[in-house]
C-alpha cells in the first residue's frame, strides 16, 4: 500500500473530538510460549507439532540454567585490550554457560476482536540473537544484533480471524562476546494493532530547547503516515499532564493532506513554573498525542518526559539545568546475576535503589543497549544514563562479533536505538563505541563521524561519545578529537595531554578502575598489586588490587577532584557480571567478574562503602574492615581500614587506642605520582583511614568518628563470631505485587549465638516456599560457585548469600524457609498483594 509523510504547522487551541474508532492496541507476549534447542527447518510451520517442546515465559533465558562447563564457549585467542600479545586458552570468558547454539521459540496469538481491521506490528525489545521471525510459515523479518530493539509490520501475514503462528529462531555463535550475552527472547515481545491512519512506532520526538526556573519551551515533532487514498481533515492533539497527573493544555492543528509533503509536524508549549527532571527531582510530565480523521479518533500514543537541559561547557564542565554536574557512574553490563539475561523490572528496580545509596548518578550500558524496562526505571528514580550502542565496528574483537554486521546494519541499529530512547530524560548522552580496534585503524576517524553525525541526525539535543583506550595514539591521531565529548577509559597519565592537544578542553572518564575485589576474602600482607593470582581465585577485599592497565579508586577519585576539565566518571563495574574472569582467565571454575562494587549476588563488598563515603556526602558511613574472626592469626600484623565520610576517627581494640587517623587533604594529584607513593599508599589516605600495624586479638573492634571541630560524633563495633548457630534473613521488600513477575531479595546470614556474622561458614542452605509465590533462583557471590542458580539450595560464601522470592498471580501470604545441618533454620513471611 503505498503511503505518505505528512508536515504541517500547528497552533494551539482547544478541539472537542466527537467520534472514536478503534485506536491501538498493545499486547504484551509473555506466556503460552514453547522453547526447544532442537533447531528443525519445520518449526516455523503452523502444524507444527511442539507439544514436546518446553512450556516458558518470556522474557527467557534458555542459558541461564546451565549447566556450568569449562568446555562452553572455550576461546582461544588473545585479549588485546588487556595487553596480551599471544593467543591463550580462555575458559569462562563468557560465562561457562550453555548460550552457543540455536533455540527456536513458538507461540499463537489472536487479533483482538476490535482490531480485526488494522495494521499488525510485532516488537521485540532484544532477541539474541540473529533473529528469525516467523509469521504463520512466513518469513516476516530478520535482526542479527541481539540487543537492540527492532520491529515488523505483519499486516500481509496474519490471519484476521483465529489462531496465528509466531515462530522465531534464534542462534548464538561461538566466540561472538566478550562477556555472558545471555540467550533466547530475553526481552519483551509486543503484539501492537493500529488503524492505516496512525503514528508510526518511536515517530514522536519532544524537546526542551528552553529551561528556565520560571518557564520552559517543550517542541513535539512528529510524523503521520496514512494510505495515499486517504481524503478528509486530519488533525493532531497533543495534551500535556503534569507529573501529578493535571491537564496542563492541549496542542491541536487542523491538516488538510492535499497540501502536505513529507515530513514532520512541529509545535511547541511553553510552560510556566516547571518541575524539572534531576537525579534528586525527576520528575516527569506526559504527552498523549491523538490523532483524527473527519473528527475520528485514529491513534493515540503516550510519552512521558521530563523537563532538563544539558550543557557541556568547555574547560569547564557538564550542566544539568544550569548546574554544574558531575558524573558519579558506573559501569554495568546486562546480566541480572542469577536471572541471566532476562529482563526484570523488580530486579533492575533494586540495583538502582542500591547504587543511589552508594552516591551513584549515573549508568553507562556497558557494552550493548540497554532494556527499555532500565531506561524507564531510570527516568522514574532519577538516574542519569550513557546509552552505549557497539563494543565492536568493523575491526573484529571477536571472530563472530560485530564487525561481521557493522555495514548493513550499524545505521540501521543506530537509529533503532536513538529513536526508541531520544524521549527520556534520563539518557543524556550516546556512546557509539567502546575501545574498538578502529580507534587507530586507518578510516577509523571517518567510521567515528559518520556514527556521531547519525546521531546528531536523529537526536541534536544531546553529545556523542565514544569510550577511547589508546591513549596518545587516539589524541594524535583526530580520533578522539571527533567527537563532541572525549571519553577516556583508563590511561590517567594521557588525561593532561589530551586536554593540551584536543579541542574539547574536557575529558570524561568513560571508564575508570577496574579494581577486583572478592567480598569478605581479605589477602597479607596488605600491598597494592596488580593482576594478583591465588590459589582460591579469588581477589582481596582490602582493595588494593587491580588490572595491568587499570588503578584503584582514589586513583581517579584525585584526577578527576584535582583537574577541572574532567566532568566526571563511570567506575568499571558497579555490579560483578557473568564472564571476564579477569585476572582468572584460563583458571576454571573461575566464570564471573571480579570487577563489581557489588557483587553478582547483589550484596556490597567493603569498596560500596569507599565509593558511598566519597559520593554520598549527606548520608553517615561508617563501615569497617577487615571481619574480625582470624582464628590463628593472633598475634600477626592484621591492617584495619575504614571507610568513612567523617574527616577523621579513631579504632580501638579490646578498649585500648591504636590511635587517631585523618584523611590527608594535603596529597593531590601533583604531589602523590611516584612508585614509592603508590606503594606506601599516599593517594588512599586522602580517602580512607588506614591502621596498617594493627594486631590481630579475638575481641572488639571500635571506632569512634570525628567531625571537622574534633567533635565525636558516630560510632561502630564489630565483634569476632563464635560458632554457627542460627540464620537470619532479611529481605529488601516484604510487600509484593501479585503480577506473577515481582521479586524479593532476601539476604540470608549465618550467625552466631550474639548475632555476629560467621565470615567463614560455607554451610550449604535450603529453601522452601510455600503460599503465593515461587522460589526464583539464588546466588552466593562466589565468583568459582558452580551451583546452578535455579536449584532450591546454594552454599554461603563468606557467611551469607542472596534468595530470590517471585510472586504469583493471586494476593497471599508467601512463607519463606531456609534450612542448613547444624544450625537453626529460619522463616520470613512476604504479603503479595493484587496488581493494579
Amino acid at each position: 500500500m503505498k503511503r505518505k509523510w505528512i508536515t504541517g504547522l500547528l497552533t494551539a487551541c482547544m478541539v472537542l473530538s466527537v467520534a472514536t474508532a478503534q485506536v491501538r492496541t498493545k499486547t504484551v507476549l509473555e506466556k503460552n510460549w514453547r522453547f526447544t534447542r532442537t533447531d528443525d527447518a519445520r518449526s516455523a510451520e503452523p502444524d507444527f507439532d511442539d507439544s514436546r517442546w518446553q512450556r516458558v515465559t518470556v522474557p527467557h533465558d534458555w542459558a541461564i540454567y546451565g549447566p556450568f562447563s569449562v568446555h562452553h564457549d572455550k576461546q582461544e585467542v588473545a585479549i588485546t585490550q588487556d595487553g596480551q600479545k599471544e593467543a591463550m586458552e580462555h575458559a569462562g570468558r563468557t560465562g561457562g554457560l550453555p548460550f552457543v547454539g540455536v533455540g527456536w521459540y513458538r507461540t499463537t496469538f489472536q487479533l483482538p476482536a476490535s482490531a480485526k481491521e488494522q495494521r499488525v506490528i510485532l516488537l521485540f525489545d532484544g532477541a539474541m540473537s540473529n533473529a528469525h521471525i516467523y509469521v504463520n510459515g512466513y518469513e516476516v523479518g530478520y535482526w542479527p544484533y541481539g540487543y537492540n530493539s527492532f520491529y515488523f509490520d505483519v499486516t500481509d501475514n496474519i490471519n484476521r480471524e483465529g489462531d496465528n503462528t509466531l515462530a522465531v529462531r534464534l542462534e548464538n555463535k561461538p566466540e561472538s562476546s566478550r562477556w555472558y550475552p545471555g540467550a533466547g527472547l530475553y526481552r519483551h515481545v509486543h503484539l501492537i494493532t493500529m488503524d492505516d491512519v496512525h503514528l508510526p512506532l518511536w515517530s514522536t520526538q519532544i524537546m526542551t530547547p528552553v529551561v528556565r526556573k520560571q518557564n520552559a519551551k517543550v517542541v513535539f515533532r512528529t510524523q503521520m503516515t496514512y494510505p495515499a487514498a486517504t481524503r478528509g481533515e486530519l488533525r493532531l492533539e497533543t495534551e500535556i499532564r503534569t507529573p501529578d497527573g493535571r491537564e496542563l493544555g492541549v496542542i491541536s492543528s487542523k491538516i488538510d493532506t492535499s497540501l502536505l509533503v513529507e515530513g514532520y509536524t512541529e509545535s511547541s508549549l511553553w510552560i510556566h513554573d516547571p518541575l524539572l527532571w534531576t537525579p534528586e527531582t525527576p520528575s516527569l510530565y506526559t504527552a498523549v498525542t491523538r490523532l483524527y480523521l473527519d473528527n475520528v479518533l485514529k491513534d493515540e500514543q503516550t510519552a512521558r518526559f521530563g523537563i532538563r537541559s544539558l550543557e557541556i561547557r568547555p574547560n569547564d564542565g557538564f550542566y544539568l539545568n544550569g548546574v554544574k554536574t558531575f558524573f558519579r557512574g558506573v559501569c554495568n553490563h546486562h546480566d541480572l546475576g542469577p536471572l541471566g539475561a532476562a529482563v526484570n523490572d523488580a530486579a533492575i528496580r533494586r540495583q538502582i535503589r542500591i547504587l543511589k545509596d552508594m552516591g551513584c548518578n549515573a549508568i553507562r550500558t556497558s557494552h550493548n543497549m540497554p532494556a527499555p524496562e532500565l531506561i524507564e526505571a531510570c527516568d522514574e528514580m532519577g538516574m542519569m544514563v550513557m546509552v552505549e550502542s557497539f563494543d565492536e565496528w568493523k575491526t573484529p574483537k571477536c571472530r563472530n562479533g560485530y564487525n561481521l554486521f557493522y555495514d548493513e546494519w550499524m545505521e540501521k541499529d543506530l537509529v533503532n536505538l536513538v529513536r526508541r530512547y531520544r524521549n527520556h530524560p534520563s539518557v543524556v548522552m550516546w556512546c557509539v563505541g567502546n575501545e574498538v580496534p578502529d580507534q587507530v585503524a586507518p578510516g577509523g576517524v571517518h567510521l567515528a563521524r559518520r556514527m556521531q553525525d547519525i546521531c546528531h541526525r536523529e537526536d541534536p539535543t544531546r553529545t556523542v561519545t565514544a569510550g577511547m583506550d589508546q591513549g596518545s595514539a587516539i589524541i594524535n591521531n583526530n580520533f578522539a578529537a571527533t567527537f563532541d565529548v572525549a571519553g577516556m577509559n583508563y590511561r590517567l597519565k594521557t588525561y593532561d595531554e589530551a586536554y593540551e592537544k584536543l579541542p574539547q578542553q574536557i575529558i570524561l572518564g568513560s571508564e575508570t578502575a577496574s579494581t577486583v575485589s572478592s567480598r569478605g576474602v581479605y589477602k597479607f600482607p596488605v600491598e597494592r598489586k596488580a593482576m594478583a593470582r591465588y590459589e582460591d581465585h579469588q581477589s582481596s577485599s582490602y582493595d588494593v588490587e587491580y588490572c595491568n592497565w587499570s588503578s584503584l579508586p582514589e586513583d581517579d577519585f584525585i584526577q578527576h577532584e584535582d583537574r577541572p576539565y574532567c566532568i566526571g566518571e563511570f567506575v568499571w563495574t558497579g555490579f560483578d557480571y557473568l564472564g571476564e574472569p579477569t585476572p582468572y582467565y584460563s583458571d576454571w571454575p573461575n566464570h564471573s567478574s571480579l570487577f563489581g562494587i557489588i557483587d553478582l549476588a547483589g550484596i556490597p563488598k567493603d569498596r560500596y562503602y569507599l565509593y558511598r563515603s566519597h559520593w554520598n556526602k549527606k548520608e553517615e558511613t561508617l563501615h569497617i574492615l577487615p571481619h574480625w574472626t582470624w582464628p590463628g592469626r593472633e598475634g600477626e600484623s592484621t591492617p584495619v581500614f575504614v571507610y568513612t565520610n567523617y574527616p577523621s576517627a579513631e579504632l580501638f581494640i579490646n578498649g585500648i587506642s591504636q590511635g587517631k587517623r585523618s584523611k590527608d587533604m594535603t596529597v593531590t594529584q601533583e604531589n602523590s605520582n611516584t612508585p614509592e607513593d603508590a606503594a606506601s599508599f599516599t593517594r588512599q589516605k586522602r580517602y580512607r583511614l588506614m591502621w596498617m600495624d594493627t594486631k590481630y586479638e579475638p575481641g572488639t573492634v571500635k571506632v569512634v568518628a570525628y567531625d571537622g571541630n574534633g567533635k565525636a560524633v558516630a560510632e561502630k563495633e564489630m565483634h569476632t563470631a563464635g560458632a554457627p548457630y542460627r540464620i537470619e534473613l532479611s529481605a529488601d521488600r516484604t510487600s509484593l505485587k501479585a503480577d506473577g513477575k515481582d521479586l524479593s531479595f532476601i539476604t540470608v546470614k549465618v550467625v552466631d549465638k550474639d548475632g555476629n556474622l560467621c565470615p567463614e561458614a560455607n554451610k550449604m542452605i535450603r529453601f522452601k516456599v510455600k503460599g503465593a509465590g515461587t522460589y526464583r533462583a539464588a546466588a552466593n557471590g562466589d565468583v568459582t560457585c558452580l551451583q546452578p542458580f535455579h536449584q532450591p539450595e546454594m552454599p554461603l560464601f563468606k557467611g551469607m548469600l542472596t534468595a530470590i522470592v517471585q510472586s504469583g498471580e493471586k494476593a497471599g501470604t508467601i512463607t519463606f524457609e531456609a534450612s542448613a545441618k547444624g544450625i537453626k533454620g529460619a522463616v520470613l513471611r512476604l504479603e503479595s498483594h493484587p496488581s493494579e
